[in-house]
């Protein structure tokens, strides 16, 4: 499996299938990609902030792929002429090779829930979306057994280091990925510190960086 991390939240997982998650391209500073560049076959997205739904229009209509996101998210990308499947908390859905489940996020979205991801296209991915630390990780770590999570440290918004260290306890995977931080000055940090106190390990990856998870 290939994880490839465009900033931010933003990741490209490559599987059984080719996902992008929460697409934030134009706008995105830590970005190289183009959106008319990205080529995949589902398009996951965590809730609705611009900095999370992003492109993610744009790119399910280039690539005629499907939306996944919770429920009102999908009707919305549906009427913008995307094609869209709409899930919600604690259920999921298989598209092509890949099973998706939503599961909590703690967290501001306009009028819909935030929400995680597990994107089990070969091995299982955690992806928290922004939320900060809470004890119901520890059940996500015990359902799904993710093999990498993907985790907020920026603070601010969402979990620091020292909190992102703690959910990485609960969940157990057998990586830790950082992202959501240095995108912008408000969520400046330095991710070795997450590194140092996480009791799992910890792979730092530079933005547009791709990498291959054994």
């Amino acid at each position: 499996m290939k994880i490839k991390w465009l900033g931010h939240a933003c990741f490209m997982i490559e599987g059984r299938d080719r996902i992008i998650v929460d697409p934030f391209i134009e706008g995105n500073p830590l970005c190289k990609e183009k959106v008319s560049d990205i080529k995949v076959d589902i398009v996951a997205v965590t809730h609705s902030h611009d900095d999370h739904l992003g492109n993610a229009i744009e790119i399910a209509k280039n690539n005629k792929a499907k939306i996944v996101a919770i429920h009102e998210i999908a009707c919305y990308a549906e009427s913008k002429g995307a094609s869209a499947e709409g899930i919600n908390i604690g259920g999921g859905i298989k598209i092509k090779n890949t099973q998706i489940y939503m599961v909590p996020a703690f967290h501001s979205s306009g009028q819909t829930s935030p929400a995680g991801l597990i994107i089990d296209t070969e091995k299982p991915v955690y992806h928290a979306g922004d939320t900060c630390l809470f004890s119901d990780m520890k059940l996500i770590g015990e359902i799904y057994k993710p093999y990498l999570a993907l985790l907020p440290i920026g603070g601010r918004y969402t979990m620091d280091a020292r909190q992102a260290a703690m959910a990485a306890e609960l969940i157990n995977p057998k990586i830790a990925i950082p992202m959501h931080y240095n995108t912008f000055d408000l969520i400046k940090c330095d991710p070795e510190e997450f590194k140092k106190l996480a009791k799992v390990e910890v792979i730092i990856m530079k933005p547009n960086e791709e990498i291959e998870i054994k």
